[in-house]
């Protein structure tokens, strides 16, 4: 388990990510972190949510129009 401390950054609150955390997470300074709320609490990810909804519909799509598409590939 990891504690993490709250800190004034301006007029804002944030926490420091250890640099083991951030090695978990595969980001580094500069990148964006979703925050997820989940049925446990808040999750964070280096992934969008939103992103991977978009991407599923996408897929059922072409499985489903996979002819078409192969067709309009040529």
């Amino acid at each position: 388990m990891t504690t993490l401390k709250l800190k004034a950054v301006g007029n804002s609150t944030g926490i420091i990510l250890p640099k083991e955390l951030l090695a978990k997470l595969h980001v580094e300074k500069g990148d964006h972190l979703f925050v997820v709320e989940t049925a446990n609490g808040i999750e964070l990810t280096p992934y969008d949510p939103e992103f991977e909804r978009q991407m599923e519909a996408a897929r059922k799509v072409m499985k489903k129009h996979r002819g078409v598409l192969r067709e309009l590939a040529k």
